[in-house]
């Protein structure tokens, strides 16, 4: 009987291929730790296309993964690239209060913007890397790109002295899990975002690079978010919180709602300028809330304790820092920040209540008006966005504006509008309220 040896000492055949690994999948099975590896590594290094990793993942979204697969996948884009070590450095003599936190995305959620600098008021040392837009959610870089001359791209010397100087950096992950950079971007323009296992990893894989020793996770649940029931949100914080514990980082996760936008502005710079308002002491009180309670979960897991973060913006002291993070990364807060060339105002169709306000509808509004990506590195348009004249709860006149768009390009506005139909219920009465903050799990 003949009998055939594959992959042996010296072979050039590959152990893996990606049409098997995809079938595998497609058809239900479990992937291996050691076809797992192969595929991250492969499609990292070139071997393996777009065209198949795209497939690899929309059998994952539809198919799902184990928590092993989940955990092996996620170590597999840790092992990718490099992972920083901040260890070392000192701060008054004392080793750096590391941490940082990362939301799951959602719409008109711009609180790590408020949030870095009242922890570094605070005390903290935030390494965080940022990530850009993903589906109907902004990213934070995106954000912070719209102000003029801001960059993300830092070496790793410069992050560990700004750690060291200014208590935060917000940089591009560069070489952190750039499997996942690259898988990120496929995610983006192939519908396989909304997925617990690529979520999951996805964060998890960055933020056990960047070298924080604790993570607070801003886990959303609502039609904004990627997990629209609190079931799967839940369980998606639980398994970010698992894969963060077993790789030594101390992680805990608030759930969130993100069933309506966050603040009055949705899109890049304009949730740039409402951050710069809740820094100066003001803003919505929504983003207000979030970022004080994320503050005190980030000080509570760094072990600092003794000052109250919602001081800083009473003071300024938050402020002063945003400003001093962003001067050292090039930005210039006193040229005015971008503002779609064009606007439409859209008006209420009768008097009420304003009853609900679709967060998934208005982030697909904006994603059409220029702020989000249809195709893998294209750029975004920093002006375009969305103002909230009524939010739920507040009432209305007919005729009065409700929303105004604004983009660079008219021709988006069509597409905008039609995401937009039915997304306002205008009532007798105000809904019922929901709380912003649903559960901690830790």
């Amino acid at each position: 009987m003949t009998q055939f040896t594959f992959d042996a000492p010296g072979s050039n055949v590959a152990p893996f291929d990606a049409p098997t690994i995809i079938r595998t999948k497609r058809d239900g099975g479990v992937l291996s730790d050691a076809a797992i590896d192969w595929v991250i590594d492969a499609y990292t290094r070139g071997a393996v296309a777009d065209e198949q990793m795209s497939a690899l993942l929309m059998a994952i979204f539809l198919r799902g993964m184990t928590g092993p697969e989940i955990a092996r996948w996620t170590a597999a884009m840790v092992n990718s690239g490099e992972r920083l070590d901040f260890t070392d450095l000192r701060r008054d003599g004392r080793p750096l209060a590391l941490v940082d936190k990362h939301s799951t995305g959602g719409v008109g959620d711009k609180i790590t913007i408020p949030l870095v600098p009242v922890v570094m008021a605070c005390g903290g040392a935030v390494p965080q890397a940022a990530g850009r837009g993903l589906g109907h959610t902004g990213g934070t870089l995106d954000k912070l790109e719209s102000i003029p001359g801001f960059s993300a791209e830092l070496p790793k010397e410069r992050i560990r002295q700004q750690l060291c100087e200014l208590g935060a950096a917000i940089f591009a992950a560069g070489e952190l899990a750039p499997a996942d950079r690259k898988i990120y971007a496929l995610r983006d323009i192939t519908a396989t975002t909304e997925s617990l296992p690529l979520i999951a990893s996805s964060v998890m894989s960055k933020k056990i690079a960047e070298g924080a020793r604790a993570l607070v996770l801003d886990t959303k649940v609502g039609s904004g978010a990627f997990l629209k029931t609190e079931a799967e949100s839940r369980e998606l914080a639980r398994t970010m919180v698992d894969l963060g514990s077993a790789h030594g980082l101390s992680t805990r996760a608030l759930l969130t709602d993100m069933a309506t936008p966050l603040g009055r502005a949705v899109g890049n710079a304009v949730e740039v300028e409402e951050s710069l308002e809740v820094l100066a002491g003001g803003g919505p009180r929504d983003v207000v809330e979030l970022t004080l309670a994320l503050a005190r979960e980030m000080l509570d897991a760094a072990g600092l304790d003794g000052v109250d973060p919602a001081d800083t913006l009473r003071d300024g002291t938050a402020m002063d820092r945003f400003r001093a993070l962003v001067a050292a990364q090039g930005g210039d807060l006193n040229r005015p920040l971008p503002v779609g060339r064009c606007s439409e105002t859209l008006t209420a169709s009768s008097t009420g209540v304003v009853r609900r306000l679709d967060a998934l509808a208005v982030g697909l509004a904006v994603w059409r008006l220029g702020a989000g990506r249809s195709a893998p590195g294209e750029q975004v348009q920093f002006g375009a966005g969305l103002r909230i004249h009524r939010r739920e709860g507040e009432p209305v006149t007919a005729g009065e504006p409700l929303l105004t768009l604004y983009t660079d390009t008219p021709e988006r506005f069509a597409a905008a509008v039609a995401e937009l139909d039915g997304a306002v219920d205008i009532g007798d009465t105000a809904p019922p309220p929901r709380p912003l903050i649903i559960d901690r799990i830790v």
